[in-house]
């Protein structure tokens, strides 16, 4: 008999990528959307919110993370014994403590996919495990749920923490450039004059820009960003003031210094050479 794995949100970026994916593993997928008509021919299509989870074996949260955290609440008490209810988002802290206090009928996996839903392959993705009640069981069910994907356990506080880095500054530099670069009146010169950092740079940038204004939104309200955006904006203000009053052994110093200390974790030749691969592939 087929598992059945219930996907809310399943019309959503997310929510179709996980359909795809869990229909291809041999899953009967039940969605639900309360925002779209669900068109996948091969999906059971749930009528309501509590008619989609009755009956899964899995229930796989694909939802705004403001709403994840009520969500869980609402649902876990109406989950079949032994199911798995999973959370996906991308902040920790709301949700994994939603999940700490579901019946203990229903088993939590908390989870954060380090990939977005133009991603062909999982193999050689990264997930993150956040544990909630036992960090063994809930690893090994989300590895034998994507046995391709690597995996790495982690609390959520020091996820969020972590988050804040690795997708929270990302995405608020790259959308104060999009709103400078939107402001560009000849774009086309500016392309025509682009080189290889430039090429790299507005591939990333205009990648971010293609995420729903209330995920960038949802991601740069993590309150973990604050003190390192706080650490951008003076060294910032820093750097320009130094240009302004002509201080260059400082300017150098300062990069020197932050160069020697990247290097001890990042091979930057390395880096540079994969940095022109990918542009390279890119532009044939």
């Amino acid at each position: 008999m087929k598992k059945k794995i219930a996907i809310i949100g399943s019309e959503g970026q997310m929510g179709k990528w996980f359909t795809k994916y869990f229909l291809e593993k041999g899953f009967e997928v039940i969605g639900y959307d309360a925002e779209k008509e669900i068109k996948d021919k091969a999906v059971t299509k749930a009528q309501s919110l509590v008619g989609a989870i009755l009956t899964a074996d899995y229930v796989i949260l694909c939802i705004p993370v403001k709403r994840t955290p009520e969500t869980i609440r609402l649902i876990a008490k109406e989950m079949k014994r032994d199911s798995y209810l999973i959370d996906i988002s991308s902040l920790k802290s709301k949700s994994a403590a939603a999940l700490s206090k579901i019946p203990d009928k229903v088993n939590p996996i908390c989870i954060h996919p380090m990939f977005g839903p133009g991603t062909k392959k999982l193999k050689g993705q990264n997930i993150i495990s956040i544990p909630i009640r036992d960090a063994k069981k809930e690893l090994t069910v989300a590895k034998s749920l994507f046995s391709d994907a690597n995996f790495v356990q982690i609390d959520a506080a020091e996820h969020d923490k972590k988050i804040a880095i690795v997708l929270g500054m990302t995405h608020l530099v790259n959308v104060a450039l999009a709103n400078i670069l939107a402001k560009e009146e000849n774009f086309t010169l500016v392309e025509k004059m682009a080189g290889t950092t430039f090429k790299a740079q507005k591939l990333l940038t205009a990648g971010i820009m293609t995420e729903t204004p209330e995920l960038i939104e949802t991601i740069i309200a993590n309150p973990e960003i604050r003190k390192f955006a706080e650490e951008f904006w003076k060294d910032i203000g820093r750097m320009l003031i130094l240009v302004q009053e002509n201080r260059t052994e400082e300017i150098v110093k300062y990069t020197s210094s932050a160069k020697e200390r990247l290097a001890k974790n990042i091979d930057l030749d390395d880096a540079y050479k994969k940095l022109v691969q990918m542009v390279n592939a890119v532009e044939k």
